[in-house]
């Protein structure tokens, strides 16, 4: 009987060579199925080491042809020297070499990451979710490994042995690219388990892979298929253990504010127009819901109508005229602060930027203007930044001691990210974040379970 030879194809495993009714190691949990096109049995990339291991089992014979990854030699290896937990998160990992790394932000998960890589010494791919920190990975191996990496995005697509991509590019080129990496680490791994981008782990065959995250939990629950795509969690450090040590300690001061009697009452008659109609269908149909509200949009124009009420209400909560004023009085106690202010969305962060002439950085900045920004920050030209969404995870930020939070989502992970932005410590400076919340609103319930996480015990309530 020959032997039967096992190739990577497309995001797959072709094992070649044997009938449709020939017992297979592991058929069960591999998930080997007969594919008649070929002739052959095939799985998804990602068994690849639970394959193997079960062929190691067995006295069965295999020309493996999968792996493309190679040994790789580091030009000039330049690494901070890790603390005691940091240590202790790299130990963790290299017992399985797979699994989730979850530490607070500003506590050097990348320098865990780097620390990683250089042990194993492999072909490795970083995936990261934006472009601005595919670049800075860029930038961390080179100066940290002295390895210039392959980049695959942004219009390129340079692959080396040691390359960076982003979650977008990961799963469109893995059919081409899943064997050609021993290590697979996935920075900021909760954007992991979306229906498409999980298909970067899923078609890479990579036996060793590393999750990154200060915030793994994801709204939707699927968070729980972390420990399929990459594996469990091997070491979690609670903002407790390193609060006011590795970094810096901190408070939270929230301040409630209120709508002015103009904007209280359009506020109301939205509100009303929603729970109106919302009201009328539960009366034909109990189980009505926003998932539905949305479904009809395109079918009644009553619909149409109160979902532009609902939007029309959350941007009066977002745009209050008095946040403005307390922004501004915060300016006046912390003058000479540099300071980075959080919004809710693209037009309120536009109105901080006419109000106060900052710079303002969204989705859409080019990455010469995110640059002046930041540089800017840094070197004390810009007093303050203000931003939606940009500035919420991974990306470097210069020191800052001060945040101002005006608005976001109810997701605790951008609570958390949002924080861990101004803890990074220096001495022993005491970071400040501050949240001003629209009261009597849906905002403060959002506000409340942003806040359910132990980062923001103790917060203190204080009004301006």
């Amino acid at each position: 009987m020959p032997t039967p030879t096992l190739t990577f194809a497309e995001g797959t495993l072709l094992l070649s060579g044997l009938g449709r009714t020939v017992a297979i190691p592991g058929a069960a949990t591999v998930g080997w199925v007969w594919d008649p096109r070929v002739g052959a049995h095939r799985c998804d990339a990602i068994a690849y080491r639970s394959a193997m291991a079960e062929f190691a089992e067995t006295a069965f014979a295999l020309d493996d042809q999968v792996p493309a990854w190679e040994a790789v030699a580091w030009p000039d290896v330049c690494l901070h020297r890790l603390r005691p937990e940091q240590r202790s998160g790299v130990e963790a990992w290299m017992e399985d070499r797979r699994g989730l790394i979850v530490m607070p932000t500003g506590t050097g998960k990348t320098e865990v990451a780097l620390s990683i890589m250089a042990h194993t010494a492999v072909s490795t791919l970083v995936v990261a979710p934006v472009r601005d920190l595919m670049y800075q990975w860029h930038r961390r191996i080179l100066a940290g490994l002295g390895y210039d990496a392959g980049i695959i995005g942004d219009s390129l697509f340079s692959v080396r042995p040691v390359s960076v991509t982003t979650y977008d590019s990961a799963y469109l080129h893995m059919d081409k690219l899943g064997n050609r990496f021993g290590l697979i680490v996935f920075d900021e791994c909760h954007h992991l388990p979306g229906p498409l981008r999980r298909d970067a782990a899923r078609m890479s065959a990579a036996p060793m892979r590393l999750g990154l995250s200060a915030t793994p939990q994801r709204s939707d629950g699927r968070h729980v298929d972390l420990d399929q795509l990459i594996g469990p969690v091997v070491h979690e450090i609670p903002m407790a253990d390193v609060r006011g040590r590795t970094l810096a300690d901190y408070e939270v001061i929230r301040i409630p504010i209120h709508l002015s009697p103009e904007e209280q009452s359009r506020y109301d008659q939205l509100s009303r127009q929603v729970r109106d109609y919302v009201h009328r269908r539960r009366q034909d149909d109990p189980k009505f819901t926003w998932e539905n509200l949305c479904a009809e949009t395109g079918k009644t124009p009553e619909a149409r109508r109160a979902v532009r009420a609902y939007f029309a209400k959350k941007a009066i909560e977002d745009r209050a005229e008095e946040k403005l004023r307390v922004l501004e009085d915060l300016f006046r106690l912390h003058a000479g602060e540099p300071c980075i202010i959080f919004t809710g969305s693209n037009a309120m962060a536009r109105d901080v930027s006419r109000r106060f002439l900052l710079p303002c950085l969204l989705s859409h900045c080019g990455k010469k203007e995110r640059a002046d920004a930041l540089t800017g920050l840094e070197e004390g030209m810009y007093p303050a930044l203000v931003a939606n969404r940009v500035l919420d995870e991974g990306v470097d930020l210069p020191e800052v001691k001060l945040a101002i939070v005006i608005g976001g989502t109810a997701s605790s992970r951008q609570a958390k990210q949002r924080l861990g932005r101004i803890l990074r410590r220096s001495g022993n400076s005491r970071a400040i974040l501050y949240e001003i919340v629209t009261a009597d609103t849906n905002e403060a319930g959002r506000s409340r379970r942003r806040r359910d996480s132990d980062a923001y015990d103790s917060t203190k309530h204080r009004r301006l």
